[in-house]
């Protein structure tokens, strides 16, 4: 992918002219307000976005903010107490994270360091953490599909490769195990995956990465996480690192599924820093900005018109299933359909606990082969046709139902039975179809 001796040269080359033309002469300022993760600097005049800054060789960051008299910074590495008076540097340089060809496999930070082995790769290259956005004449027409195994995604909701799936519900409804089973069923598909993890515990980071090592998926996927007792900064700039790495394996033609979980910690997250460096805050104490921060990340995703793709699964955590709150509207509008799971299914055994009527699949049929397209439209429509009439005969006694009821109701409850699947147990597309053959024979 990259030759390390072609980055060392140019890095050497670089260092030579930055010399040569007197930049290696740094911008001074000095620190006037510390919080515990941004600082406020004056002096530095000529600085922009994302320009790494060192602080009197105490801490790095990079500048997160710009007014008139002022700068903010936003610390990623601090290794003593930062004062009011300590001189800051700004580097004339982006500030990038590091990554590994050989991270794959392991849990990694966005600065080159395995989690697991608590040891930094050697074979480190610099990432920028955002890229321009892709041309729109670089993109081609999501129509290849990217199978979970799951019979009511593939078949009724299907996702496609280059699609953005949200997946949103509340706490303790399965959304984590839908990606992960996601990964598992790529298993010599061919398709790197990469899991963000987000504000999550050590323990939760370890038990996904032994699950997906003991099913064989660890060996194609990267795990990009940050800890819940990390820095806030740390935290909102590793879904963009990852996109980062995803975006660099699709312009080499490589198909790319990434799983961010999940975007409400991550909005949280950006309310805490930008609160934090006096930002002004609008609905629901965000900032005015919290659109554009996910819309540019979830944008990355697309089908690049060389053959690769990026796939973008995000999670949002809701409330009581409030679905129409800020930050869920907000990905809703951005992304290409949602599956939206239910608490109260998820009690009743109804595992994966879908929504079936308000979740929706905006590409629908375009990413299915025929036989797919043509079963998956049937048990759709037998399927949510079945859970109206359930709602309204659920305590009825089905004795007293005319045979034509009985019938419609005993079919959707088998439509419904055939849905329900166990985690890491997913199924190839000629299973789904036969599970639902019954409809086809009908018509």
């Amino acid at each position: 992918m990259y030759s390390m001796d072609d980055i060392w040269t140019n890095n050497l080359n670089d260092t030579i002219d930055s010399i040569k033309n007197n930049n290696n002469i740094y911008t001074q300022g000095n620190v006037i307000k510390v919080n515990e993760y941004n600082v406020e600097i004056t002096g530095l005049d000529d600085v922009s976005f994302y320009e790494e800054v060192n602080i009197a060789d105490k801490a790095t960051g990079y500048v997160f903010g710009i007014y008139p008299d002022r700068v903010i910074v936003s610390l990623v590495k601090i290794d003593s107490e930062v004062k009011p008076g300590d001189m800051a540097y700004a580097l004339k340089k982006e500030f990038k994270c590091l990554f590994s060809l050989d991270s794959i496999g392991k849990v990694i930070d966005i600065f080159g360091n395995d989690l697991i082995a608590g040891k930094r790769f050697d074979n480190l290259i610099e990432l920028s953490i955002e890229n321009p956005p892709m041309p729109l004449m670089d993109r081609g027409p999501v129509k290849r599909e990217l199978l979970t195994g799951i019979t009511g995604i593939d078949l009724i909701y299907p996702i496609g490769k280059g699609q953005r799936q949200l997946i949103i519900g509340d706490k303790k409804t399965g959304k984590t195990q839908i990606v992960l089973d996601t990964i598992v069923n790529q298993k010599d598909k061919n398709v790197l995956c990469i899991y963000v993890a987000l504000g999550k515990t050590k323990k939760e980071v370890k038990d996904i990465y032994y699950e997906l090592t003991k099913r064989g998926a660890a060996s194609y996927t990267i795990i990009v996480a940050s800890f819940h007792d990390e820095l806030p900064t740390r935290t909102y700039l590793t879904p963009y690192v990852a996109l980062s790495i995803a975006e660099s394996f699709m312009l080499q033609s490589y198909d790319v599924l990434i799983c961010i979980d999940d975007l409400k910690k991550h909005a949280d997250v950006y309310r805490q820093i930008s609160l934090s460096s006096k930002k002004t805050p609008g609905r629901d104490a965000y900032p005015s900005d919290i659109f554009y921060t996910h819309s540019r990340l979830l944008e990355k995703g697309c089908q690049h018109k060389n053959g690769g793709s990026i796939t973008i699964l995000p999670i949002v955590e809701t409330k009581a299933g409030d679905i129409t709150d800020y930050i869920s509207t907000n990905i809703i509008s951005i992304t290409d359909g949602q599956i939206v799971l239910n608490t109260k299914n998820f009690t009743k055994g109804e595992k994966p606990a879908i929504d079936y009527g308000l979740s929706v699949s905006r590409l629908g049929g375009n990413v299915q082969s025929e036989d797919m397209k043509r079963v998956g439209s049937k048990v759709r429509i037998n399927l949510l046709s079945y859970l109206d009439v359930r709602e309204i005969y659920e305590l009825a006694n089905i004795d007293e139902m005319s045979v034509e009821l009985q019938n419609r109701l005993k079919e959707g409850q088998r439509i419904l039975d055939n849905l329900r699947q166990y985690k890491f147990s997913p199924k190839t597309k000629q299973e789904m179809l036969d599970s639902y053959k019954f409809i086809s024979e009908k018509e």
